[in-house]
C-alpha cells in the first residue's frame, strides 16, 4: 500500500486544495453566498501538506482554487495539482560533453558511488573549460538514475512505521439533506435475515450492498453478495456510477472495505469526496439504516415462501423491487417519488467513465524494485514482467487490485498516467528459448578499460607537486648482495 505521506508534493497540495474546495463543488452556493462561504474557509486553519503545521489561505486564493476546480471538468484534483515542469527529468543544465564524460566514467568504473562519480567529474571539469559550468551533485545523480547508470550494490529498504490515527471528538447529531441531486451518496452493507443456498450446497448469510442518493432518496444500486470486501464494494459502486453518473461525495462507515486502499485511492482519482461516519454511530447514516427496514419489512417477506432461495434469484427479485416499486413509490419524507425528485434536480453529477477507466481507478499504487536479472517485479507474491523499454526504471510505480492479480498497471509516477499493463511471468512460454533483440542503453554499453591514473588522484598529485614541498617519503636504496 502506498504511504500517502510519501506521495509527490504536487499531489499532496492538490489533495489539500480539494479537501477545502471539494464540498463547494458538491453543494454549490447560491448566488451571492460564495463570498461568505469563502470567508468562512479563509478563517479556518489547515494542515500544511509537507510540514503539518496549521496554515491559512486568503480569500482570493480560495476563490481562484474554486473557479479553477469548477472549470476543470471531470477531474478537479488533476486541475488543482501543480503542473509538471516541462524540463522535469531532462536535466537541461547537463551539456552534451558532460553527459559523454559521465557515460565514459561509468563505463570505466561501474562500481563507483554517485558521489565518487561526481567528485571525479568535477576534477575533469576543473581541467577542461568545455565542461563548465559544473552542475550540482543532485543533477548528476538524477541523470544517472534516469539512464540506469546505477551502482551494482543494492541497498536494503527499511520497513516504515505505521501511522496511528488520532481519536475523533464526539459530535452532535442532526438531520441533514444536500441541495443537489448526486451531491452526496450513501453506501453501506446490510446482513440479510435469510440465508441463501450456494452452488456448493451450503447455506450462507448474504450481504446487501446499498447505494442511495441523499437528496432524491433514489436507490442507485442494490446487490447481494456472499462477503463484505473491497472487491465487492468496487463491483457494486462501479455499477451504480455507470447507471447514474459520478457523484460529488460519498458517505460510508469505517469498515475495512470502505477504508481499503483500492477504495480510497479510487474515489480520489474520480474526484469524489469521501466522508466517513464516527465509529459506532450508525445514526449518521440514518437514511441508509431506514432503508434497510424496507428490505426486511417488504422485500424479504415476499420471498419467505420460496425454498430454496439462491443468490441469483434474490438479486433478480431485488432489482425488480427497487427499480419498479421503491424508486417509483411516494416517499413519506420528501412527499414525492425518488425518481420524480431526481428529475427535478438540480443535478451536479458528472459523466461516468468507461468500464476500463473505472477498473483502473480502483487500484492501490505501490512501488517495487525491478530485478535487473530478468526485468520483473513482485507484487503480492506474483512476479510480473516489464517490457524491455522500461528496464531502466529502478523502482517502477504500479497500480494493483489485490483481489485480481491477472495484471497490474504500470504508471508514470510524475503525472499518474497509465503506461501499459503488466502480465504475470509465464515460465512455460519463456522456455521456448526465443528471445527478442533489444536496443542497448548506456548501462549495456561495453566497459572501456581505464588507462592511467583516475582524474581525481591525478589532480591531487599535480596540486601537491605545485606546492613545491619536498617529497614526504624517502625511497629505500637497493643494495647489491656482496
Amino acid at each position: 500500500m502506498m504511504d500517502r505521506d510519501k506521495a509527490p508534493v504536487r499531489l499532496r497540495w492538490a489533495r489539500l486544495k480539494f479537501m477545502i474546495i471539494g464540498p463547494l463543488l458538491g453543494d454549490p452556493p447560491e448566488r451571492g453566498d460564495l463570498r461568505a462561504q469563502l470567508e468562512t474557509l479563509a478563517a479556518r486553519s489547515w494542515p500544511h501538506p509537507t510540514t503539518g503545521e496549521r496554515i491559512r489561505f486568503g480569500l482570493s486564493t480560495l476563490e481562484r482554487w474554486f473557479y479553477q476546480a469548477k472549470g476543470g471538468g471531470d477531474d478537479p484534483i488533476g486541475t488543482l495539482a501543480r503542473k509538471v515542469h516541462k524540463h522535469a527529468g531532462s536535466q537541461p543544465s547537463l551539456t552534451e560533453p558532460l553527459r559523454r564524460t559521465i557515460e565514459l566514467l561509468y563505463r570505466q568504473h561501474p562500481s563507483w558511488t554517485f558521489q565518487l562519480h561526481y567528485d571525479n567529474l568535477r576534477a575533469v571539469a576543473d581541467a577542461d573549460p568545455a565542461l563548465q559550468p559544473m552542475p550540482s551533485y543532485s543533477t548528476v545523480a538524477r541523470f544517472m538514475r534516469a539512464q540506469g547508470l546505477l551502482r551494482q550494490k543494492k541497498r536494503r529498504r527499511r520497513a516504515e512505521e505505521a501511522a496511528t490515527a488520532e481519536p475523533r471528538a464526539p459530535r452532535e447529531m442532526r438531520s441533514f439533506e444536500v441541495e443537489h441531486v448526486h451531491g452526496l451518496w450513501h453506501l453501506d452493507f446490510h446482513d440479510g435475515s435469510r440465508k441463501v443456498l450456494t452452488a456448493a450446497g451450503e447455506y450462507k448469510t448474504p450481504q446487501l450492498l446499498g447505494i442511495l442518493d441523499d437528496r432524491s432518496r433514489l436507490c442507485c444500486h442494490l446487490q447481494w453478495y456472499l462477503a463484505e470486501t473491497a472487491e465487492v464494494l468496487v463491483h457494486g459502486l462501479s455499477q451504480a456510477i455507470q447507471k447514474r453518473g459520478l457523484p460529488r461525495a460519498l458517505l460510508t462507515d469505517n469498515g475495512s472495505a470502505m477504508l481499503a486502499a483500492e477504495t480510497t485511492e479510487g474515489l480520489e482519482r474520480l474526484s469524489i469526496v469521501h466522508f466517513t461516519t464516527l465509529p459506532y454511530t450508525p445514526e449518521q447514516n440514518a437514511k441508509q439504516e431506514s432503508f434497510w427496514g424496507q428490505i426486511e419489512g417488504r422485500l424479504l417477506p415476499m420471498l419467505e415462501a420460496h425454498e430454496p432461495l439462491t443468490l441469483e434469484l434474490l438479486n433478480q427479485a431485488t432489482v425488480a423491487w427497487f427499480e419498479l416499486e421503491y424508486n417509483r413509490a411516494v416517499h413519506s419524507e420528501i412527499r414525492c417519488t425518488p425518481l420524480d425528485r431526481l428529475l427535478q434536480g438540480p443535478d451536479v453529477s458528472r459523466k461516468s467513465p468507461t468500464s476500463d477507466e473505472l477498473r483502473r481507478a480502483f487500484r492501490t499504487e505501490v512501488t517495487r524494485a525491478q530485478r535487473k536479472t530478468d526485468g520483473t517485479i513482485t507484487v503480492e507474491g506474483v512476479r510480473f514482467e516489464l517490457p524491455s523499454r522500461y528496464r531502466t526504471l529502478t523502482r517502477p510505480c504500479v497500480r494493483v487490485a489485490r483481489w485480481d492479480l491477472s495484471s497490474v498497471d504500470l504508471i508514470d509516477q510524475r503525472s499518474g498516467k497509465f503506461l501499459t499493463a503488466l502480465l504475470p511471468i509465464d515460465k512455460t512460454k519463456n522456455a521456448d528459448a526465443l528471445r527478442r533483440t533489444i536496443d542497448p542503453t548506456l548501462a549495456d554499453a561495453p566497459t572501456d578499460t581505464a588507462a592511467g591514473i583516475a582524474p581525481l588522484l591525478k589532480k591531487l598529485m599535480a596540486d601537491y607537486a605545485a606546492t613545491g614541498l619536498p617529497p614526504a617519503f624517502l625511497p629505500l636504496e637497493n643494495r647489491e648482495e656482496t
